[in-house]
Order: structure tokens, then sequence, then C-alpha cells
């Protein structure tokens, strides 16, 4: 039964600056910052009251065709009601669970969509006796990794990813899983930074579980995150340079013989992914900067946002 007025939680909207565009702070996002704690010691009830107070009428969502169904989920074709004119609409991803899915996955869903809180717009339904449903917004051009496939556009060397990194910086948001399967292209063809409510089901095969009940993405993973669970603005610094690489090789799979139980042995041993056919040397440096063992010793994002920028703007004068 959809009728009602069940709360679907409404997170609030920010767009990332264009690429090479001057940030101007003129607000603040207390509400952003990631807690560090396992989202496994998270309660389901925790994570319904966390959002309570933004809740919206699922009278407005409508459910159309189903686009993916994975083990425990379902990702449809939806449509929102606009909040003040029901006359309009717009198209939306929704995610929702299947019967069988437990409470921990329950938890972990609804969880995952809001690591990104504030800064795009989410919509997550906590209708009680009903499974619940995360809404993200439809993208025409939809998932980055599939467009590489698909479309064999190679633009490693454009910011807007970067650009989006530094956002998250300096707002002290720890993205955990920054990946092309995290991005999507909007109807402008610009690149935007997701969380991995989606993904996680599209793409289940880049996730790896060794041995904790927990799957990760293993492959996109600087070594102390690997080691010792700890993650920092230097670790999505790490998956960047991994994402670099995705978009040379029109998204390939990083460490693909790699044994993901022996990817933190060959990290320590100093091993990397070798450079994509046909990628600059400049370019690979950059990729090469943001697997230092050391985090410290990894760049910055606004220096990755002026590195490729720059290195952007040279290729162009070549076109």
């Amino acid at each position: 039964n959809h009728s009602g007025t069940a709360p679907i939680l409404q997170l609030a909207a920010a767009t990332f600056p264009n690429p090479g565009a001057p940030i101007h702070e003129t607000k603040s996002y207390p509400s952003l910052r990631i807690e560090k704690n396992d989202l496994r010691s998270v309660s389901l009830l925790e994570v319904k009251a966390k959002v309570k107070d933004i809740a919206i009428s699922r009278l407005r969502v409508t459910l159309r065709d189903v686009l993916h169904e994975g083990t425990f989920g379902r990702i449809f074709h939806g449509v929102l009601l606009d909040e003040k004119d029901p006359t309009k609409e717009k198209q939306c991803f929704v995610k929702t669970v299947k019967d069988q899915a437990s409470e921990v996955q329950v938890t972990m869903m609804l969880t995952e969509s809001c690591k990104l809180r504030g800064l795009h717009h989410s919509h997550v339904c906590t209708e009680e006796g009903e499974k619940p449903m995360v809404l993200l917004p439809y993208m025409n051009w939809g998932n980055l990794k599939l467009f590489l496939r698909q479309c064999k556009l190679a633009e490693a060397n454009n910011p807007q990813i970067s650009c989006g990194m530094s956002y998250l910086a300096r707002r002290e948001v720890i993205h955990k899983d920054l990946a092309a399967r995290n991005c999507v292209i909007d109807d402008s063809m610009q690149v935007k930074i997701c969380d991995n409510a989606l993904s996680r089901d599209l793409f289940p095969t880049d996730y790896h579980c060794l041995g904790d009940n927990e799957n990760r993405p293993v492959r996109w993973m600087a070594l102390e995150s690997l080691l010792n669970n700890d993650f920092s603005t230097a670790s999505d610094v790490w998956a960047f340079g991994v994402t670099l690489w995705e978009l040379m090789t029109l998204g390939q799979t990083p460490y693909v013989d790699i044994d993901p139980f022996e990817m933190a042995a060959y990290l320590k041993d100093g091993y990397r992914i070798a450079q994509p056919i046909n990628c600059p040397d400049e370019l690979f440096a950059v990729m090469a900067c943001c697997w230092a063992l050391d985090p410290e010793e990894r760049p910055k994002f606004q220096q990755l946002v002026q590195c490729l920028t720059e290195f952007h703007a040279a290729l162009g004068a070549y076109v």
C-alpha cells in the first residue's frame, strides 16, 4: 500500500563547481563531516532517526521499469513529483531491497545513501512495515564506467572529477569509494561524483570480502585502508589515481590479475598498475604520485585540479 503520508527523507542539494571556476565560500555545511565508525555499528532505528527531520510524502514517488536486479536489491526508473507543483515531475533512479534482505543490509543501504548528504539531490523512503527506497538523480548519459566502455572516449586529463573531490576535501568529507562507477554524466556532459548506492549492485565484481563480512572496493583502496581501515582525503587521492587509470583504459578493471587477498602485499612491495597504452608520460606521472605509500607524499586535490586544468588546456591548444 503506497497511500498515506509515508515519509521520504529528502537530502539537501548542492552542485559541484565547474572545472577551473573559483570557489566562493558562501555557506557552511556542518552536517557533511563523515563519522569514521563502522556501518555495522549503526542500527536501522538510528539511521531513520538521523534523517527524520527532512521527510517528504511517499505519494510523490512513482515506480516504473526495473532497470537492474541484484542479489538483495532492485533499481527502478522512477518519477518524483514536485513538492509545490504536482503537475511537474522529474525522473530518478530508485533503489530498494528485496524481501530476503537482512536488517543489516537495509541499514547499510540507507547509511550509504546519506554519506554525501547535502551534496546532491537524494531522497530516502522509510515507511514503517515496508522496505525502504533510496531515490537518486536520473542522468540521461548514466554511469561513467559504462559510458567509457560503450563510447570509447578517454578524457582522463579532464579536471572535473578532481574539482568535485577538491570540493569534498575542503568540507572534510571522505568519499571512501571514488571510482568511475561512482561518477555519472548529466545532460550537459558534466561529470558528477556520487556515492555507491547504485554501484554495489551494478558492479558487484568490483567489491570483495576479505573475511570480515564487508564488501570493499579492494582494487581502488590505498594500502593504509587495506591494512588498518584508515580512510582520509589522502586515501581518496589514491583512489583518484586509479580512477584516472580507468578513464585512460576506457573502464578496464585495475589489478585484474591480482588476487584481492594479495593486494596489500602487492602494493607494499612497491608494485602498481602499468601505464596504459597511449597514456602520456606526464599524465601517468600524476597517477603515480597519487599512489605514494606515504599518505603525506600524495598531492592535494587542489594541486591536482591545477595540474589537470593546465594539462587539459595544453592538449586543447593542439586540437
